[in-house]
């Protein structure tokens, strides 16, 4: 299969955590090229080799139009939404879109949009969360109110007594008011396919939360109760593709639900490590494929961290690099140096290996699997030599660990020169 006969995937907004997610999930698939877009720049530009982020807000008039136009000029397949009220938005206007919305119908993304909704729906399931009405309804506290449209617990506040409530009350836009739930929180990352079969459930922890987003989180073992949950959802709500709900525990150990999305989930890539792709899933479902779902049996946890990336603003067509301790680091191959270098193999730059390495330089490069042939050049050279006598081209960058080389090669050339640590913002 060619890069053209692919099928082109839009991920939309391509501002988040999940549309994050979603290009990880996609970037290497055979049958999918993936593209992202928004409304505002951001860290998509960065990440999606594909992306435009100046369309318009989807509540201003010009919307539908820019958008088609953009899913037309660039043949645009399907349509991933990575927020609830795109999903819901997108939804309502399927029939006029120019590609296919991933995902569910209408209605489940109504009920997905607003929890009052939600919850009147699932009203007669064990599971489903005690609400009131107004505050002065509320006979057991402490109580918990959040916004009907929104998510991940963003806006949600434990109000201990009458006074606090009221106050909350006040301040929340479409107010929700449910019983406190002081337990252990869970998301269930799910998949159903085009004929209404639910064939995975997926639940994780959600151990470390900030932002609505799970900094910590880990596999948990399916049981009866979340999967009794999973399949009344599915019956009722009837989902298609990923989606995923929340539950928490009562104070009696029992599973309540927060919420359910009909989006991609920001953290759903923790079973992407056990092989459950669920994006994959739900693109090739999409396409009016059957799927089938294969996973691994072994734990996974993952631990977030703030990640910074960096774009420096100089643009160069050969990497003059060095040996010792820089290609090869306290006797292992500087695995960010290597992908660097062959990000830039990618790009057609040239490569060029600088070296004083005492010894057979291309016998300890080949025991280390850093095959010769990877540079365009080598020079070893004498110790007594100067690498800028090497370094002959203008559109370049030296990396090298050594200061002294480093400054040499700066003073007399004017190339700019990096030392390892800064790897991370070349790439």
């Amino acid at each position: 299969m060619t890069p053209h006969s692919k099928t082109r995937v839009l991920v939309f907004p391509g501002e988040a955590e999940n549309a994050f997610e979603l290009f990880q999930a996609l970037r290497y698939s055979t049958r999918f090229e993936v593209w992202g877009a928004s409304s505002r720049p951001g860290y998509g530009s960065w990440l999606f080799p594909r992306y435009r982020d100046d369309l318009p807000q989807i509540d201003e008039e010009n919307f539908l139009m820019e958008f088609n136009r953009f899913i037309g000029d660039h043949q645009i397949s399907l349509v991933f939404a990575t927020h609830d009220q795109v999903a819901l938005f997108l939804a309502e206007q399927s029939s006029a879109l120019k590609a296919t919305l991933v995902g569910s119908g209408v209605e489940c993304a109504r009920l997905c949009r607003d929890k009052s909704l939600l919850y009147t729906t699932l009203a007669g399931e064990a599971f489903c969360p005690r609400t009131y009405a107004h505050p002065q309804a509320v006979e057991q506290w402490p109580v918990f109110i959040k916004p009907s449209r929104g998510q991940g617990g963003v806006g949600g506040a434990r109000a201990n007594d009458l006074q606090t409530l009221l106050r909350l009350w006040s301040q929340t836009s479409e107010p929700v008011v449910s019983e406190y739930l002081p337990g252990e929180e869970f998301t269930i990352d799910c998949f159903s396919d085009r004929h209404g079969r639910l064939l995975f459930a997926g639940p994780r922890s959600r151990d470390v939360v900030k932002m609505g987003i799970a900094f910590e989180s880990r596999t948990v073992a399916l049981d009866a109760a979340t999967q009794h949950i999973a399949e009344v959802i599915n019956a009722k709500l009837k989902p298609r593709g990923l989606w995923f709900f929340q539950t928490k525990r009562s104070h009696t150990g029992a599973l309540k639900l927060l919420e359910v999305s009909c989006r991609a989930a920001g953290t759903m890539g923790v079973y992407r490590q056990q092989g459950v792709n669920l994006p994959l899933l739900a693109a090739y479902d999409a396409l009016g494929l059957d799927v089938r779902v294969l996973k691994n049996e072994f734990p996974v946890s993952l631990r977030r961290r703030l990640l910074s990336s960096y774009k420096i603003d100089h643009s160069f067509s050969t990497v003059y690099v060095d040996y010792d301790d820089t290609v090869i680091v306290d006797g292992e191959v500087n695995a960010a140096l290597m992908q660097f270098l062959y990000t830039c193999r990618n790009r057609n730059k040239k490569l060029v290996l600088i070296s004083r390495h005492a010894g057979d330089l291309k016998a300890h490069m080949r025991a280390f699997r850093v095959f010769p042939e990877l540079f365009d050049q080598i020079h070893h050279i004498a110790d007594a030599e100067k690498k800028s006598d090497y370094v002959t081209e203008s559109s370049a960058i030296l990396i090298d660990n050594l200061f002294v080389e480093r400054e040499e090669v700066l003073a007399r050339t004017g190339v700019p020169v990096f030392d390892v640590d800064a790897i991370e913002g070349l790439l």
